[in-house]
């Protein structure tokens, strides 16, 4: 079940409701008890991110496994980074 925030017009309280999608929302305000409420807009609390996503995640081990996130070979840099670890020419 999804948590949604809302707010009152009249006194400007904030609270969040944890409910059904096919619950209705709340048309009073606990605080002021003003029939004013809107649902507020709000992102989410997670977020998927990373190369680590598969199409076949919950699928039976036979499938193959695709990456979502992306060629991970096309990822990598194509030039080592120059290392800076204790090596000189100067002695």
């Amino acid at each position: 079940m999804p948590i949604y925030e809302f707010e009152c017009s009249g006194c400007g309280h904030r609270f969040d409701r944890l409910q059904k999608l096919s619950d209705p929302d709340p048309s009073v305000c606990p605080a002021c008890d003003v029939a004013e409420v809107k649902r507020r807009v709000s992102a989410p609390s997670f977020r998927l991110a990373g190369g680590g996503w598969y199409e076949t995640d919950f699928k039976k081990d036979g499938d193959k496994k695709r990456n979502l996130a992306g060629d991970s070979e096309a990822a990598k840099p194509s030039t080592p980074a120059p290392s800076t670890t204790g090596t000189s020419s100067d002695t």
